[in-house]
């Protein structure tokens, strides 16, 4: 397969929609319920860009396969050198190597920014998530019992994360 990494533009913003709105609609990777509207996830994309936080695209020509970012991990200052992350990939798309491209790019930029360390929340029953990021060197560093509920059903959460 063929794909090219690049920063996003507004022009991506649609198809990066359908993947958030496919994976809410499906799945417990996004806990959100309701679909996000075009102008919600504009507003998403342009509050990265104004906080200098990158949303990447794997993408062939103007067809995007997936994406990736990271921002704010807590609003306090302490929290300054940690910032959380999420991949994103069409359903149809993985395990074609593009959420490892995405993730090895956030994390590069992440270090050359000076991040000190990189944090993620996946749900508990995503074992493919989990073991996937556990392979880009992320380690489980905690569960929290119950804290999600979708699909009519209580969620747990794990946290991960990597020292850069």
């Amino acid at each position: 397969m063929s794909f090219q990494l690049r920063p996003a533009t507004s022009h991506d913003i649609p198809q990066i929609l359908a993947i958030v709105n496919h994976t809410i609609a499906t799945s417990t990777a996004n806990y959100n319920y309701e679909a996000q509207t075009l102008a919600e996830q504009m507003a998403w994309f342009e509050a990265k860009q104004q906080q200098n936080f990158p949303v990447i695209v794997a993408a062939e020509n103007d067809l995007v396969f997936g994406y990736g970012t990271y921002g704010t991990f807590r609003e306090k200052i302490g929290y300054q050198y940690t910032v959380e992350h999420s991949v994103y990939v069409k359903t149809d798309q993985q395990g074609k190597g593009i959420g490892k491209a995405l993730l090895t790019q956030l994390i590069v930029q992440a270090k050359a920014e000076g991040y000190h360390v990189m944090v993620g929340g996946i749900d508990a029953n995503n074992t493919k998530s989990i073991a996937f990021n556990q392979k880009m060197g992320f380690e489980i560093v905690g569960h929290l019992k119950e804290v999600g509920y979708k699909f009519d059903q209580w969620l747990d959460l794990c946290f991960i994360q990597r020292i850069l």
